[in-house]
C-alpha cells in the first residue's frame, strides 16, 4: 500500500481553520463601520430603566412606577389556573397568531356595547403583547418618512421614540395648567388644550394625533368638548387617531371615559389600545389589543405577523373568561369594571390627603393610577444647581429615594426637551397600591414634615 507524500488532510484542514480564525480576529480588531442603526440616535436613554434601578436599590416604599402590588382578582387568577392545568393541551400551543379566537370574539362583543356597532372580531380585533406592542405596531404601520405626529404633552414617554424610529416627526402641544382663584386643590380637568393652538398643529404633513384618555401621567380624562375639538380636527385635515385608552375603567367621581372612536366621523380613522394589564390589575401579563376599522388593522397585521407573530395562548385563555364574566355582570354592582375604580378612587383620596396634609400639594386626578403633586414647598430640602442640564424635578426624585426611602418619578420625565424645563416643579405618584403600602408612604411624608419643622 503507497502512503501519500506530503502533510495529511487533517493537518491541512487543522491550518487553514486556524489561519482563518488569526484573519477573523484581525478583522474584528480594524472594524470601524457603525453598527447602531440611525434610527435608534438619540432614544437610548429610557427613565424607568434608571428609576426602577434607583427604586429597588433604595426605596422602602415604591409609588414610582405604575402597577398595583395587590392581587389580580380572584376569578382571572382561577381562570389562568384552570386553562394551566384543565384538559385542553392545546393551549399550550400556539393559537392564531391574531388573536386567540375566543378572545378576539369576546372583545368584539364587549365593544360592540361600548361603540354602539358591529364588529367582526376576527378583522376588528388584534391581540398583541400588552398596550406596548399594539402602539409599536401602531407606529410603524401607519407613519412614514416625513410624517408628522402630534402627541398631547405630558405624554407617555414611548410614543416620542416609538414615532422617531418609524421615521415620523413628534410635533408637541401641551396641556396647559388653568389653576382654580378659589385657593381648592387643582384638579387634572384644570389642565387643558388651547384651541388655537392645538389647530396650529395640523398641517398637510400630518398623519395622526396620539390620544391618551384617561391621560397618564395626569390623571385627565378629556371631555367630550375636548374631543370633539380633536375629532373635528382630524376630520378637516384627514388626520389618524391612536387612542390610548388602557385606563378606561379607571374613572372617578361619576366622570365618564368618552372614546373618541363613538364620535362622528371618528371610526375609520381611529385605532383603540387596550390592556388586560390595566383593566384587570395583572400588568405582568402583557395582554393588550387593538380594536379598530380592517382598512387600518390589516396594517398593523403585517407588522405584528413580521415580528412577535404570536402571544401567550394561556393568558389569552384567562383575560378571555375574564372578559365573560364581566360582560355578563356589565353595569352590575358586582362587575369588577365597576368595584375596581371605586377602590383605587378610595385610595388616591388617602394619597392626595397624606401629600396635602404635608404641604406637597396633589393635582386631583380624574383617573388612572397616578396623580401628580407640587413639591415647590421642598424646595429648601434639595437646593437648585446652577448651569445643570438636569431637570430640578429630576434631582428631587432621585434625592428623595436615595435620603427618604420613597420612590416617584419626575413629571419633566413625560415632556419633550422643549418644554421639560416649563414643568419641573412637580412629580408623579402611582397610588394602585396596598392600603398598608400607602400608609407606609404616608409615615414617609409624616416624619420628613416633622423634620423639615423641628430645623
Amino acid at each position: 500500500m503507497l502512503r501519500r507524500a506530503g502533510p495529511s488532510l487533517r493537518h491541512f484542514l487543522l491550518q487553514r481553520n486556524i489561519s482563518a480564525g488569526h484573519s477573523s480576529c484581525s478583522r474584528e480588531a480594524k472594524m470601524s463601520r457603525p453598527v447602531q442603526a440611525r434610527r435608534l440616535e438619540g432614544i437610548d436613554k429610557n427613565i424607568w430603566v434608571e428609576f426602577v434601578k434607583l427604586a429597588t436599590t433604595y426605596s422602602k416604599v415604591n409609588l414610582g412606577q405604575g402597577f398595583p402590588d395587590f392581587p389580580a382578582p380572584e376569578f382571572l387568577r382561577e381562570a389562568l389556573m384552570r386553562a394551566l392545568s384543565g384538559g385542553n393541551h392545546m393551549l399550550h400551543q400556539y393559537t392564531r397568531a391574531f388573536g386567540h379566537p375566543p378572545l378576539v370574539k369576546v372583545l368584539a362583543q364587549f365593544f360592540e356595547k361600548l361603540l354602539g356597532r358591529e364588529l367582526d372580531p376576527m378583522t376588528n380585533v388584534m391581540v398583541t403583547v400588552g398596550a406596548y406592542q399594539a402602539l409599536f405596531c401602531c407606529f410603524q404601520a401607519l407613519v412614514d418618512e416625513g410624517d408628522e405626529v402630534i402627541i398631547i404633552e405630558p405624554f407617555f414617554d414611548c410614543y416620542e421614540p416609538m414615532v422617531k424610529m418609524a421615521g415620523g416627526t413628534p410635533v408637541f402641544v401641551p396641556l396647559r395648567p388653568n389653576p382654580p382663584k378659589d385657593g381648592k386643590l387643582m384638579s387634572s380637568a384644570d389642565w387643558q388644550l388651547d384651541p388655537a393652538e392645538l389647530a396650529s398643529k395640523f398641517s398637510e404633513r400630518t398623519k395622526a394625533i396620539v390620544l391618551n384618555s384617561p391621560n397618564n401621567p395626569l390623571g385627565k380624562v378629556f371631555s367630550r368638548g375636548e374631543l370633539g375639538l380633536i375629532a373635528e380636527l382630524c376630520v378637516k385635515h384627514d388626520v389618524l387617531c391612536i387612542s390610548d385608552e388602557v385606563y378606561e375603567w379607571l374613572v372617578y367621581d361619576g366622570k365618564q371615559h368618552i372614546r373618541i372612536a363613538s364620535l362622528q366621523g371618528m371610526w375609520e380613522r381611529t385605532v383603540i389600545i387596550g390592556s388586560a394589564g390595566k383593566t384587570f390589575s395583572a400588568t405582568g401579563w402583557k395582554v393588550g389589543w387593538v380594536v379598530g376599522p380592517d382598512r387600518l388593522l390589516q396594517h398593523l397585521r403585517t407588522v405584528h405577523q413580521n415580528s412577535v407573530y404570536h402571544c401567550a395562548t394561556i393568558a389569552q385563555e384567562a383575560v378571555a373568561q375574564g372578559f365573560q364574566r364581566e360582560l355578563t355582570l356589565y353595569g352590575k354592582p358586582e362587575s369588577y369594571f365597576v368595584q375596581l375604580p371605586k377602590e383605587l378612587q378610595q385610595k388616591r383620596d388617602w394619597l392626595v390627603q397624606s401629600l396635602d396634609g404635608v404641604g406637597m400639594k396633589p393635582i386631583i386626578p380624574e383617573g388612572t393610577y397616578f396623580l401628580v403633586a407640587d413639591i415647590s414647598p421642598f424646595k429648601s430640602d434639595v437646593p437648585d444647581v446652577p448651569n445643570s442640564d438636569e431637570p430640578y424635578d429630576s434631582r428631587f426624585a432621585k434625592w428623595m429615594v436615595k435620603n427618604k426611602g420613597l420612590a416617584a418619578i419626575p413629571l419633566s420625565a413625560f415632556y419633550s426637551e422643549a418644554h421639560k424645563n416649563s414643568y419641573t416643579n412637580f412629580i408623579r405618584f402611582c397610588f394602585a397600591k396596598e392600603e398598608a403600602t400607602l400608609k407606609a408612604a404616608s409615615d414617609i411624608l409624616q416624619k420628613w414634615k416633622q423634620e423639615k419643622t423641628s430645623s
